[in-house]
């Protein structure tokens, strides 16, 4: 025996030694992508089976608004500011608050208040922005968060941050924890699937980055799928030129069962993932386009999705589409739009944005609701941050607002939130929190919650530490759940 033998024998039998017991979950998930439905998720998680507790939310539906809304605009009403238009935000009220460097060392901060009035929505009477009429019109269906804060101060470690309960990439998104902890309930489709948009001017210039959807040190498998806005919706199902879907079928087998000896040699779970792959591409041949055909939909709920519902790659579109796949068993869809980074632009674009954006989001929950899913299907509308009450720009006529972090708002629905109702407050400038604080590990540990997990008990080892998405923090919000559920 050469030394290049003894070498590659040491080293297939040290990855036996470290992947045995994936190896028995990689044989499971080939027996269960063959022949039934992929619960693996569950099993992985070991002894400390999923759900922890009967779930509110079976699926949980993310509208992304990438580049920060502007909760002074939109969901913060605050009389004072435009009592205090023009005159700078309060030593008293900024305080050492952390900002962005395009204004950190501004030497004035004028106020700025809302571009456009206020009102009230619903028997519940929660204010909101003119700018969200059919927002508006959920008033009573959704709880609105007024007091949402983050350490984050740029874009992308502000989406990372609630994608995966870190700033710096590297770790498991949510939507992967979900697919690991609970399975899928799906054959046809992926469990966590993501789609992106952008405004139509492209004035957000935000990169969506795939560690957003990623799996992080977990499987591949349970990473997000994107799903495509130009050209094929998912790239290489299309059987190549002269294979029918039988010799597709045996091919298909005959890889399988290669993998499979594989796994059971080396035991990398990365084997699995390229079988869970291969089979799910091949069912995907069907369902893909049976998801994108809107015949059967009627005129009016292409029509409550608006104008650009039946267009492709479009912020409506993906919210027609987001609710197909929810109705198909999706457990995670992930809806991603960029534009809401209004630095110099506040007075034409925020309004724009809403006009494209409010109406398919409102259209979604409606769609939920009347099909019976909202009650167990958890809504999530929110962004990386706020935007600053002071104008950015010449102080004498801004044109725009910076990040901001300190204090924003996002609202929720469906999946056992407590509908109609306002939780958290700030100061008058919406500057600071006053009541309630609720901080992204908080919302990631009640988003878990309400999918029946107990976010300290879903975990995954790696480098010989316990890892969970919430990291060593999040509370439950429990002033968000609906206890009439």
């Amino acid at each position: 025996m050469n030394e290049l033998q003894r070498e590659n024998i040491a080293r297939v039998n040290r990855r036996q030694f470290f992947g045995s017991a994936a190896s028995g979950v990689g044989l499971a998930a080939l027996a269960s992508l063959v022949g039934g439905r992929k619960t693996l998720g569950a099993v992985e998680s070991g002894p400390d089976a999923m759900p922890h507790f009967p779930p509110k939310a079976n699926r949980v539906v993310v509208f992304w608004q990438g580049g920060g809304p502007s909760h002074v605009d939109l969901f913060d009403p605050k009389p004072v500011m435009r009592e205090m238009a023009g005159k700078d935000v309060p030593d008293s009220v900024r305080g050492t608050t952390r900002l962005s460097t395009m204004s950190s060392g501004y030497a004035r901060w004028p106020t700025l208040p809302a571009i456009k009035p206020f009102q009230r929505y619903g028997e519940s009477g929660i204010e909101m922005s003119s700018m969200l009429p059919n927002v508006g019109a959920l008033a009573d269906e959704i709880c609105l968060v007024r007091s949402m804060h983050t350490e984050a101060v740029n874009h992308a470690p502000g989406v990372t941050l609630f994608m995966t309960g870190s700033q710096v990439p590297g770790r498991p998104s949510m939507g992967a924890w979900l697919a690991y902890g609970l399975g899928s309930e799906t054959d046809n489709l992926p469990t966590f699937v993501v789609m992106t948009s952008s405004d139509k001017g492209k004035t957000c210039g935000q990169l969506f980055f795939d560690y957003y959807w990623g799996s992080g040190f977990l499987p591949s498998r349970f990473q997000g799928v994107r799903f495509r806005n130009t050209g094929d919706l998912v790239p290489y199902l299309a059987n190549p030129a002269g294979m029918g879907p039988g010799s597709r079928r045996a091919l298909l087998d005959d890889l399988a069962e290669l993998n499979a000896a594989h796994l059971a040699d080396y035991g990398d779970p990365e084997i699995d993932t390229r079988i869970a792959q291969y089979e799910m591409a091949f069912r995907m041949q069907t369902s893909v386009p049976d998801l994108v055909d809107f015949s059967q939909e009627s005129k009016a709920t292409t029509e409550r999705y608006g104008p650009d519902a039946l267009v492709k790659g479009t912020y409506a579109n993906n919210c027609l589409i987001a609710r197909r796949l929810l109705e198909r068993g999706v457990r995670f869809v992930q809806l991603m739009h960029s534009g809401w980074d209004q630095h110099g632009n506040l007075h034409t674009q925020l309004e724009q944005q809403c006009k494209d954006t409010e109406g398919p989001s409102a259209a979604l929950v409606r769609d939920l609701k009347e099909r019976g899913m909202l009650d167990d299907t958890l809504v999530i509308w929110g962004g990386e941050f706020g935007r600053t009450p002071f104008g950015q720009g010449d102080p004498a006529k801004p044109t725009g607002r910076d990040h901001f972090g300190k204090a924003y708002s996002w609202w929720l629905a469906g999946g056992g939130v407590k509908p109609g109702t306002v939780y958290g407050a700030t100061d008058d400038f919406a500057w600071n929190i006053t009541a309630d604080p609720v901080h992204v590990h908080d919302m990631q540990a009640t988003v878990l919650h309400l999918c029946g997990i107990d976010h300290t008990r879903l975990t995954f080892r790696y480098q010989g530490r316990q890892y969970r998405l919430t990291d060593v923090h999040g509370d439950v919000v429990k002033g968000v759940l609906d206890r009439r559920s």
